[in-house]
């Protein structure tokens, strides 16, 4: 029994499916077809209105003496006019006002055309006095001009009623899916809204079921778009999915704010409700949203910002027709810096990553998408400073994006040494690379974290800052270094949007290190293309810092990813606090107080001027570092970076074991 019924559904998909391959493939005919038939009705129709024919009429003579004569002249030209409308292309099952306003058209056009005839084989040979012309004078003299006008409202009708009953049909006599109909609650009650109902009622196969929307526009009460009706605000919407048994709430507000679809998550916390959303303004706009593009909300949504309004032609001038490298290649962010560097069509793109895997993925994709920009793979550790050299040697780039560092908070604690390899002496070889062979633009990305270091790993970084910075004053020098700093990026690997989303994945707990931990976040492509902007502005010796917006406690995204999940937070998963991991800080900090922060042309981008420290007093550094490149002493390497950063004070240091 349960079998049988289960299987009905996809006997009527099949079924359905059948119909719609054979009139797909046949839809031109079956539609000229189906018209010449509704014209036959239509002026069959107006003469029976016109002579009040019925069961009990009185002579019949009109069917023959005039309906059959006169009824090619109706179907073949009304047949050309609805051709060369295009009447028969559309397709039934998006019928709209707008195919009502064709087919108005079209009839309007019959009409005249019917009245022009009527008017030159008869009225106007009357008009002179002469005799009306053979054949056609006597044709359209012999019958009642009022059954054009009665013919004219008959064809409209008809025509329109059985498109819209077809889509009717297609619509309302959908079989169900086989996974059941998910209750919908809609989120915004404008054209958006009204674009996805109407794409929900279009699906040949029911999925959905908008039971109605919610809008805090007070104009908007009472709305009913598609059936769907106005069930309150939003702020009412948790009580609205108890009392409706909504099971899934699509957000269809495409031009919202982070905040707003915050505040809609929020209030939904606590609840097993699924959230999607729509894609882009512009595709709304353009009209290519259907069903299959809704997605899952995701944390991307609520923490990401607004477009970067990006000076291309400034951005255009730094890459195109100039061959730049890229340190960090298969990482997060560099990457992404590659994908958006091929937009700019650079004359060679040389890929510098000493991990094979993430090298190859990016190769590939690059290849793929970006087939006639010229591209080459080097594996190297930048740590290696003759095959730093010999690349640099060999393919001369003109730009250079470091993007390679060791970024592990806790993990540099432990290994200082490493960080001092890899950020410090691996900038250093890269750095000095440039600087041998004449590149002409070099970009360092940092961190937040090498704001008063608390860390390894951001101390490090500031000073792999210092030493580009000094490098950038010295004597000859004709490459131009920067540095481009930022905060946490959404979905960075390793990062804590990841972490959280593998945990949720596993059933929990989530574990979040303090209540109180708050970090910056951007998205990758937004801090790519503002380190491109930066670096495009920049006249060499900068640290640019980029706007990071509010900063996010870290226990709410944890909350919110739980939620966007389809859980809620400390029934279904917990949420647990593991304690500062070595090297953290509460609040990461994007300046220091009394650095001389200046504004730059872009309203994201911020230039920091601060005193460049001597070169001698930065080379002894370095040599320093560079003994202590294998020390396994924690307090030697601390030791050393607090000489060269004095603003360094390491918090919560690792155990010794």
């Amino acid at each position: 029994m349960t079998k049988s019924n289960e299987s009905k559904p996809e006997e009527l998909s099949d079924e359905m499916s059948r119909f719609m391959f054979f009139f797909s493939r046949f839809r031109y005919v079956l539609s000229a077809t189906t018209h010449i038939v509704l014209f036959t009705l239509a002026l069959l129709l107006a003469y029976l209105v016109w002579f009040d024919a019925g069961p009990n009429a009185a002579g019949q003579a009109w069917f023959f003496e005039s309906f059959i004569k006169l009824l090619p002249f109706f179907v073949i030209v009304k047949a050309i006019i609805f051709g060369w409308r295009k009447l028969f292309r559309g397709g039934w099952q998006y019928a709209s006002i707008r195919d009502v306003a064709r087919i108005l058209l079209a009839s309007w056009i019959f009409v005249a055309v019917a009245f022009a005839c009527v008017f030159v084989f008869v009225y106007l040979p009357k008009m002179q006095g002469k005799m009306l012309p053979p054949v056609v004078g006597p044709y359209f003299d012999g019958f009642p001009k009022g059954v054009l006008v009665l013919d004219f409202l008959a064809t409209v009708f008809l025509v329109c009623t059985a498109r819209l009953g077809f889509r009717i049909y297609r619509e309302e006599l959908r079989p169900i899916s086989a996974e059941g109909v998910r209750r919908v609650l809609i989120v915004g009650a404008g054209n958006a809204a009204e674009t996805i109902i109407r794409e929900i009622n279009r699906q040949r196969i029911e999925r959905y079921r908008v039971i109605g929307l919610v809008d805090d526009d007070p104009g908007k009460r009472g709305l009913i778009i598609h059936d769907a009706p106005m069930l309150g605000k939003t702020e009412d919407i948790r009580q609205i999915c108890e009392d409706n048994d909504i099971e899934e709430i699509i957000i269809a507000m495409p031009s919202a704010s982070q905040k707003q679809l915050r505040r809609v998550v929020e209030l939904c916390s606590g609840t097993k409700l699924k959230f999607q959303s729509l894609p882009s303004v512009g595709d709304i706009i353009d009209g290519r949203v259907t069903v299959s593009q809704i997605r899952p909300v995701d944390i991307d949504d609520l923490l990401g910002r607004d477009a970067v309004q990006l000076d291309t032609d400034a951005v255009a001038r730094f890459i195109s027709g100039r061959k730049v490298l890229v340190t960090g290649a298969g990482g997060s962010i560099g990457s992404e810096m590659c994908r958006q560097i091929c937009h700019y069509s650079p004359a060679q793109l040389i890929l510098v990553e000493q991990a094979e895997t993430p090298m190859f993925d990016i190769a590939n994709e690059l290849r793929r998408n970006f087939p006639e920009i010229p591209m080459t793979a080097c594996i190297c550790d930048i740590f290696d400073r003759q095959r730093v050299m010999k690349i640099w040697e060999i393919y001369q780039p003109d730009v250079v994006v470091h993007a390679a560092a060791h970024k592990h908070v806790p993990l540099m604690e432990r290994n200082p040494c490493e960080a001092v390899k890899n950020n410090i002496l691996g900038t250093r070889n890269v750095a000095d690379a440039s600087f041998v062979y004449k590149t002409a633009e070099f970009v360092a990305i940092s961190t937040d974290k090498a704001v008063n270091p608390s860390s390894v790993m951001g101390c490090s970084k500031r000073v792999a800052e210092i030493y580009t910075q000094a490098l950038n004053s010295q004597p000859g020098c004709q490459t131009q270094f920067k540095a481009v700093r930022f905060g946490n990026v959404l979905g960075s690997a390793g990062s804590v949007v990841p972490t959280f989303r593998r945990q949720i994945a596993q059933g929990g707990p989530v574990t979040v290190t303090d209540p109180e931990m708050t970090r910056y976040f951007m998205t990758i492509p937004e801090a790519a293309q503002l380190v491109l902007q930066a670096a495009a502005d920049g006249q060499g010796g900068e640290v640019f810092l980029l706007d990071m917006g509010e900063p996010v406690k870290i226990v709410d995204l944890a909350r919110q990813m739980i939620t966007l999940s389809g859980f809620r937070p400390g029934e279904d998963i917990d949420i647990v606090f593991s304690g500062i991991r070595p090297g953290e800080k509460l609040f990461e900090e994007l300046r220091t107080e009394g650095e001389n922060i200046q504004p730059t042309v872009h309203p994201k981008i911020m230039v920091w001027q601060q005193e460049i420290l001597h070169w001698d007093r930065v080379q002894a550094a370095i040599d320093e570092f560079s003994a202590l490149q294998n020390s396994t002493d924690r307090s030697e390497v601390v030791a050393a970076l607090q000489k060269l950063v004095p603003e360094y004070e390491p918090l919560n240091p690792p155990d010794e074991k």
